[in-house]
């Protein structure tokens, strides 16, 4: 298919749901918690659980069938046992709807000849009928915006990241960890098995929607790697695909047989498919917040100069050797811009210059303007990261009122006339420290200032960027 695909938006934007397989006991996994949920994060559609033996759930009107609906739903969700969920497609089929979601478990991820059995079946039924299925094994589409979502952050945030995942407790994770720093959701997609639609039809139609500027992948294979070659080739240079690849491991590979039925691939091949198309490789959910964050907050950059404003004789050394680990440069600063800081920054307990130890950058927001100024100005330097230290005794800090606030207002009067990110260390496992730290760092963030907890995860956030944004560079060049 060499067209991307644009026809997936009623997942994400339905505004009827029918759940088939809600149970009128108590609360549960499946089809009554489906309903809850959708109800807890103030879906605006119209709801038709489906039971035969009900007339009505959780104060909704229950149907038998969803021949029996008053209307034909825009999304069916199918939370049947698995013996059943052909039958359940069926019915789909013979109404009309088109737009499915399969939650149940227990086909090919069981690796028993039943489950294999009874995915194929299905595939083979929905290619003969054009369903479109999520699924099966998995927890669906999820769409802030428009107030679709059951799981994950309730009821969310709308923002520019898309999500695709071959599991669903990840994709919960992803969506919980943004939305607490303030990064919303465009759509996130849990799509298990992928029996029908996979991850690359998922691609294809997250590279047409304009609302989305970061794309954002968990997967444990691939069923078409030169498929997700040509797509990944298309699409990284002007939409950042940042990619966690689960079952490298024997371990993890192991893992992903029982949890999709899924074969995740030759390493070397991996390898070489990162090497060919600049998607940005993390091998971790916090590289991925990171990375989502730096794409979708942080204007484009191409040096790797960084200006690291701080204090602390032995954190300036500490911090130069970090940032040249992780492939960026801390150079020296221009003589225009070193005679300018030494008429700000004192001689005594200071060291004017790249790293900058000066506490007064800490306490003083003016100050730190001023000095986050000459950065700008340097051409040596790419990018900034300044330290934020949280306030307590042990700094011999005055008890005074948290100048963060003041901070934030500052810097977007100012404007980021080069990328600047913050580091807030809040490491140690002091409590208090902890929930300060958090705290310090979500405020930040929401303020749409990238704030991470150690050096470490902001340069090789930095350099993930930079390498991103000098290939684009080079594309173009090469392209004009």
């Amino acid at each position: 298919m060499e067209g991307l695909r644009t026809d997936l938006e009623p997942f994400f934007r339905p505004k009827s749901i029918s759940i088939m397989g809600v149970s009128t006991g108590s609360y549960r996994f499946g089809g009554m918690s489906f309903l809850h949920k959708l109800q807890e994060c103030g879906y605006t559609g119209r709801l038709y659980p489906i039971n035969p033996k009900a007339t009505e759930i959780r104060g909704v009107r229950a149907y038998p069938t969803l021949s029996s609906l008053p209307e034909l739903p825009d999304l069916v969700m199918v939370c049947v046992p698995a013996p059943a969920v052909l039958d359940a497609l069926r019915e789909c089929s013979r109404v009309g709807a088109r737009y499915i979601h399969v939650l149940t478990s227990g086909f090919k991820e069981l690796g028993t000849e039943e489950g294999r059995r009874l995915e194929e079946e299905i595939a083979s039924f929905c290619r003969e009928t054009g369903l479109l299925v999520i699924g099966p094994n998995c927890m669906g589409p999820y769409c802030p915006d428009a107030r679709l979502t059951p799981w994950g952050a309730i009821p969310g945030l709308a923002g520019p990241v898309g999500v695709i995942s071959q599991s669903g407790t990840i994709t919960q994770r992803i969506t919980e960890y943004l939305c607490s720093l303030g990064m919303g959701i465009s759509k996130a997609v849990s799509f298990g098995n992928g029996t029908v639609l996979d991850a690359l039809d998922y691609l294809e139609f997250m590279a047409t929607d304009d609302t989305i500027r970061v794309i954002a992948m968990y997967l444990e294979s691939v069923t078409d790697p030169r498929r997700f070659l040509r797509l990944a080739l298309r699409i990284n240079p002007k939409k950042p695909i940042v990619l966690w690849r689960g079952g490298e491991s024997d371990a993890g590979a192991r893992a992903a047989v029982s949890h999709t039925g899924s074969l995740s691939g030759s390493r070397h091949l991996w390898e070489a498919f990162f090497r060919q198309t600049g998607v940005t490789r993390v091998e971790s959910m916090d590289e991925l917040v990171d990375a989502v964050l730096g794409f979708a907050l942080l204007p484009p950059f191409l040096g790797k100069g960084v200006f690291l404003v701080g204090g602390g004789g032995g954190n300036s050394v500490v911090n130069g050797d970090v940032c040249t680990r992780e492939g960026l440069q801390v150079p020296p600063l221009s003589s225009a811009t070193l005679k300018k800081l030494r008429e700000i920054v004192p001689a005594v307990g200071s060291i004017a210059g790249n790293p900058l130890d000066h506490w007064r950058a800490y306490e003083d927001p003016g100050h730190l303007t001023r000095v986050l100024d000459l950065g700008y100005e340097d051409p040596a330097i790419s990018v900034i990261v300044v330290d934020r230290v949280i306030r307590r005794s042990s700094f011999h800090m005055p008890d005074e009122p948290d100048s963060t606030p003041v901070v934030i207002e500052l810097m977007e009067r100012i404007g980021q006339r080069k990328p600047t990110v913050f580091t807030v260390d809040f490491s140690g496992g002091d409590p208090d420290l902890t929930l300060q730290g958090c705290s310090l760092m979500v405020r930040l963030c929401r303020a749409r200032f990238p704030t991470f907890p150690t050096l470490q995860r902001a340069s090789r956030t930095l350099t993930s960027l930079q390498r991103y944004h000098e290939a684009a560079r080079r594309q173009d060049s090469g392209a004009g």
